[in-house]
């Protein structure tokens, strides 16, 4: 049964997989993003950056000062987004309380169960990812996740506080140098990479509140259009900021990929509200699954590298404070 008044649900389909991929390149890319079409729109911009990484490699220097330039003002256009969008996360609550309290009004407090269920699937998720992936990982190249846990302790309790994997960045190094072993040369390159592309429980969020979204709306999906949600969580949380709340904002991306775009008024708009009422918890619990990610995925490289100290994880070498 849905979740939101009948009266306000919009008939949707979801598109097939050819319509998808067809999408995915814009025609026009700028009509794309006036429209607000996430996926052409990150397709274009994937495509300028690597064009603009070529560039910047090229051995004339007019041409390579002048992707430089352009570089930089991508960069500080994004630095300006990432604050317009704090500012918004900064007030955002209290619209979401209004929208919550409106359909808790409505609907009654049967709504409440449904999003505790939704918080407890995904943290759920959280922790089976960080002890059989990560700790099999571990075990896998001959690191013991028992010694790995309580050192990193302090990078995923910041990035469960700040919700931020970037600003947790300076924390994870510290803790890959002093308290993991790893050489400088893996770990300053690795985690400030994995602070932007490596987003597992960013992807994990995404796939279960779309699910949730879908059934709230009455349009159960079927197999097919749950792998989808599950290739475009990966894309989606690939591309996703370092940033507090962020995730949310790529969610869109993830409905609209298996026929649920967010118009005003719809009850899948109404669906997202809810979500946003309760991201903040969730954002902790990936923001904290992604840091620690980070950090595993670094000592394995550090190790098959022969770049990590290993006194660290037989307990040789004490850790420093």
């Amino acid at each position: 049964m849905a979740l939101v008044g009948e009266e306000v649900v919009k008939e949707v389909a979801a598109p097939s997989i050819k319509d998808v991929l067809l999408g995915l390149i814009p025609k026009n890319p700028f009509a794309a993003l006036a429209a607000g079409q996430v996926l052409p729109t990150i397709v274009f911009a994937i495509l300028v950056g690597t064009a603009l990484s070529y560039l910047k490699e090229m051995k004339v220097p007019r041409i390579a000062e002048a992707s430089d330039t352009v570089l930089r003002v991508f960069d500080g256009l994004a630095e300006v987004m990432y604050r317009l969008v704090r500012w918004i996360l900064e007030v955002a609550p209290y619209g979401v309380f209004a929208l919550i309290a409106v359909v808790v009004g409505t609907q009654g407090a049967k709504v409440l169960g449904p999003l505790g269920v939704v918080t407890g699937a995904v943290y759920l998720g959280l922790i089976i990812h960080y002890l059989v992936v990560y700790g099999g990982a571990l075990r896998i190249w001959g690191l013991n996740p028992a010694r790995f846990w309580p050192r990193a302790r302090d990078a995923s309790l910041t990035a469960f506080v700040t919700r931020s994997s970037s600003g947790t960045l300076p924390v994870t190094m510290s803790v890959a140098e002093q308290k993991l072993g790893v050489d400088r040369g893996v770990y300053s390159f690795t985690l400030p990479l994995g602070a932007t592309v490596n987003m597992d429980g960013t992807c994990l969020y995404q796939a279960v509140c779309a699910m949730f979204i879908a059934n709230a709306v009455g349009m159960p999906l079927a197999i097919g259009s749950q792998v989808l949600i599950m290739l475009t969580a990966i894309l989606a949380s690939i591309g996703t900021a370092g940033v507090p709340g962020a995730g949310a904002i790529m969610l869109i991306m993830v409905l609209e990929s298996v026929g649920l775009p967010l118009e005003a008024g719809s009850s899948v708009a109404i669906a997202y509200a809810m979500i946003l009422g309760i991201d903040a918890i969730l954002d902790m619990g990936r923001t904290s699954l992604n840091v620690t990610g980070d950090l595993a995925c670094t000592s394995i490289i550090a190790k098959t590298e022969k770049m990590l100290n290993l006194d660290f994880w037989r307990g040789g070498a004490k850790a420093k404070a």
